[in-house]
């Protein structure tokens, strides 16, 4: 199971430039004119997170495997997108592909790179995107009402929840309000996902700022922060050119020097990759020995036994039991045996919602 988030927003604001970044390579062609980007991309990006070091010196694991989380690169959108506009049709199918949105918006002046609205004005600009997106949601819900009033009609009567969903997401888009915000009866959550619609997708406000303002925001980025907000959503500030700077540097040192200089103590990559964690609600756990220290993500409220398929599917097959440590507890006391003597290690059911940082041996019998 992957996760991934989508970048969008209008050409020229960044998208590609960043996603360069993300994936330290030239994957993504960047240029000054719209649609330079036509097919998505896509890149692994590794997840910092010192704790699989530390697992790793402990357990003296030969080998450290980082858990991953991926990002594609989306061509941008224009207005009219939802009418197959600027390809708008591919574009908005590639955005369906995703599980969260990293909506980047222009919040830096340079008069050498052109904006497509011809004037900087990023709520604006949000707006135009969002409204697509709810357009294209809307005119989908109204063929599937549709189909469902006929199945109905003609005797179905196990659509009419399906229906209610459908008329209760319609009137929210209709009234200007994604389908996210609609709010789900029991049960209804695997039904909205299955929609798969646009508008349903969890999204984070990424703006593109100078460098100067790469650790306060500016004027523009203010503005996106409250509506942002009024969205129930949250922002995120980089600059996309300071980050393509950090990216070419060789070393870790480099790069800490770099920052240091500008006044930054760590990439905004790494705060966008855990804003991202956040977004899709994810968790990390551990699997350490002496051949291996792995990290893996997960869903949260992930069962042990789905976990435990993650890895392998005997284990899943065969599973007994996860016997976990927490991570504070593994370090403390200085790994797993020390936390067996200590009392520290729990034996967990196949039912057991993993933690984050929890420290998991699987025990099974095939």
């Amino acid at each position: 199971m992957g996760f991934n988030c989508g970048i969008i927003g209008l050409p020229n604001v960044g998208k590609s430039t960043l996603f360069n970044a993300l994936t330290s390579t030239a994957q993504a062609e960047t240029a000054n004119y719209p649609f330079c980007t036509i097919e998505s991309n896509t890149g692994r990006v590794r997840v910092p997170d010192c704790r699989l070091g530390i697992l790793a010196e402990i357990a003296n694991s030969t080998k450290i495997s980082p858990t991953y989380l991926e990002f594609v690169d989306i061509a941008g959108l224009v207005k009219g997108a939802s009418k197959g506009e600027g390809l708008g049709n591919q574009f908005l199918a590639n955005i369906r592909e995703v599980d969260a949105i990293i909506h980047v918006l222009r919040c830096f002046t340079d008069d050498n790179i052109t904006h497509v609205g011809n004037t900087l004005d990023p709520v604006r600009d949000a707006e135009i995107v969002e409204t697509e997106l709810m357009l294209a949601d809307l005119s989908g819900l109204e063929r599937r009402a549709e189909l469902l009033m006929k199945k109905l009609k003609a005797g179905e009567k196990d659509v009419g929840e399906d229906l209610n969903l459908v008329e209760r997401l319609l009137q929210s888009l209709r009234a200007g309000s994604p389908a996210r915000d609609v709010v789900l009866k029991d049960g209804e959550e695997q039904q909205l996902h299955m929609m798969n619609l646009l508008t349903s997708k969890p999204v984070l406000y990424l703006c593109n700022v100078e460098e100067e303002f790469a650790s306060t925001g500016n004027e523009m980025s203010k503005r996106v922060a409250v509506y942002a907000e009024n969205q129930g959503a949250k922002i995120l500030c980089i600059s996309a050119q300071i980050e393509a700077e950090v990216s070419q540097l060789e070393n870790e040192v480099e790069k800490a020097e770099f920052l240091e200089t500008i006044g930054l103590k760590e990439t905004g990559l790494a705060r966008l990759i855990r804003a991202g964690y956040s977004l899709l609600n994810l968790i990390t756990y551990f699997t350490v020995g002496p051949n291996e220290a792995r990290a893996w993500t997960l869903a949260h409220g992930t069962k042990a036994l789905r976990a435990a398929g993650r890895i392998h599917t005997d284990f899943e097959r065969g599973f007994i039991c996860a016997e976990t440590i927490s991570f504070a507890d593994y370090k403390n006391l200085g790994g797993e045996q020390a936390a067996k003597v200590a009392g520290k290690m729990r034996q967990e059911g196949s039912e057991y919602p993993v933690q984050e940082g929890d420290v998991i041996l699987y025990r099974f019998n095939v």
